[in-house]
């Protein structure tokens, strides 16, 4: 039994704003770590993926801005569904390092933008490629910039299991 895509669900909820919260609490579910940035989704496509964070207590630090693991967990959260819509299920994904860079204080909403610069192949091999991923504030300054790398490698062929 194959598990529903969340580019699938974003297609057939996106509509509304209850559609793409409850598409973005769908990734909460099966990613329950997010729960804690709570990053609602607001654009997504294969190739690109735009995420909102909410800027209140639970993702400040001690200054009141939004704390430097909150941003990250955007950025992972948006590189996660940007993942999602890209690979297609003959492959899987798993993200193998992080690079960040915090370029400014993040005092507003912020949203999330990640990409592919450089589009997999989808080969028979192992590859990584980098999602490239700027946070930026309300003002449209952009506050972190994050670069992920991703295992992406064919599914292993399921073998039938005797009974």
């Amino acid at each position: 039994m194959s598990t529903p895509s969340v580019l699938g669900a974003w297609h057939r909820f996106s509509g509304s704003w209850p559609g793409r919260l409850l598409v973005s609490a769908a990734v909460w579910v099966r990613a329950p770590y997010f729960l804690t940035a709570a990053p609602v989704i607001r654009r997504l496509e294969p190739g690109r993926a735009e995420v909102s964070l909410r800027n209140w207590w639970l993702v400040h630090n001690h200054l009141g801005t939004v704390h430097a693991i909150a941003s990250c967990n955007l950025a992972e959260y948006a590189m996660g569904v940007l993942a999602e819509a890209t690979v297609p299920p003959s492959h899987r994904w798993i993200p193998r390092g992080m690079s960040v860079q915090y370029l400014a204080k993040a005092e507003t909403d912020l949203l999330a933008v990640a990409t592919f610069p450089s589009p997999p192949a989808f080969s028979d091999a192992r590859e990584d490629v980098d999602a490239e991923v700027t946070l930026t504030d309300a003002a449209g300054t952009e506050v972190v910039r994050a670069t992920i790398t991703l295992r992406i490698s064919p599914r292993p062929a399921r073998t039938a299991v005797a009974a």
